[in-house]
């Protein structure tokens, strides 16, 4: 095969097979690809699962990124939302639609970056799917394991909790906003938007330490923030002067004359995770206290005020 090959060429069961030849699968995956469906081990009888949809043009832009960061970026966000389960990752599916026209070396590229991924979670690609589109879309289903622990929902916060963060907000937003700008540095923020760096490990220890409702950052802090206070029925007052403005984020917002903390409020796709702990709660290393729980119509504010402006991404309305 030369780089210039396309799908059309190779067919479905070639690129599959390309893809998965040599792979290492971690012992957890009894079964993995080449048959109907892949077997993974589930110690305690319950599987978390949960799925992201990728839309080339929405999520992600192949003359912004690499294949490979593109398919890292889909995999993370799938485990990120395992990760704020408090759940670790067991196996990754993926459901791939592209043009027949699409060069293999993209699709081998993103193939890359999933397995890499995953890779770095202890898992692997167990299977999933090839169909042909219009559009090129990553379809990401990940598993995980409770390890006998209860989930943690976006329903359990309580009035007087301490609302925690762990990871970095903005960045990917930042990032995204240079690229709009037709720039490519600088490199730290415009990577952040191509590959986020979600602290799975994370999720885990803030469901030992009792965290009460967690949720992953991928639309906004404001606005993820305002999922666990509809699901538990409080208030979230979130403390501005808690979050820190990193010295990057404050030259990048002069240099486009924008307010850096818009970003951390309002940004999505870092992938950090933010939780709820009872109060008086040792939180785990990497966790911050940025805010509390208190009683009222549900409801996100920002030093006891609504904060003017949407506050993330929405599919729909593109807030």
């Amino acid at each position: 095969m030369t780089p210039s090959d396309t799908l059309a060429e190779l067919g479905e069961f070639g690129l599959v097979a390309r893809v998965t030849a040599g792979r290492s699968h971690p012992p957890g995956t009894l079964l993995g690809p080449g048959d109907d469906a892949a077997v993974v081990a589930a110690p305690d009888a319950r599987v978390v699962a949960c799925t992201d949809v990728l839309v080339e043009g929405v999520h992600f832009r192949l003359d912004w990124s690499t294949p490979e960061q593109a398919g890292r970026k889909a995999a993370a966000a799938n485990l990120a939302d395992i990760a704020a389960m408090g759940a670790v990752p067991t196996a990754l599916l993926v459901g791939l639609a592209c043009p027949v026209s699409t060069p293999v070396a993209t699709l081998e590229g993103l193939a890359d970056g999933l397995w890499a991924e995953a890779r770095a979670s202890g898992i692997g690609v167990v299977g999933g799917d090839v169909a042909a589109s219009t559009a090129l879309v990553i379809s990401v289903t990940a598993l995980g394991s409770l390890e006998g622990r209860e989930p943690v929902t976006r329903g359990g916060a309580r009035p007087g909790d301490l609302v925690a963060l762990c990871g970095r907000i903005g960045w990917a937003a930042a990032g995204l906003a240079v690229l709009h700008r037709g720039f490519r540095s600088p490199v730290a923020v415009v990577g952040a938007h191509r590959v986020p760096e979600p602290p799975y490990a994370a999720g885990p220890a803030a469901a030992l330490a009792g965290a009460t409702a967690m949720i992953d950052v991928s639309d906004g802090l404001l606005a993820d923030l305002g999922h666990v206070a509809e699901a538990s029925g409080v208030l979230v007052d979130v403390r501005g002067a808690a979050l820190e403005v990193p010295m990057r984020l404050r030259e990048v917002a002069s240099a486009l004359g924008t307010d850096p903390l818009h970003w951390l409020l309002t940004g999505g796709e870092d992938h950090a995770l933010v939780a709820t702990f009872p109060p008086g709660s040792t939180l785990p290393s990497g966790w911050t206290v940025i805010g509390t729980v208190r009683e009222g119509v549900p409801a996100v504010l920002v030093d006891g005020r609504p904060y003017a402006g949407p506050g993330g991404w929405d599919h729909f309305t593109r807030g």
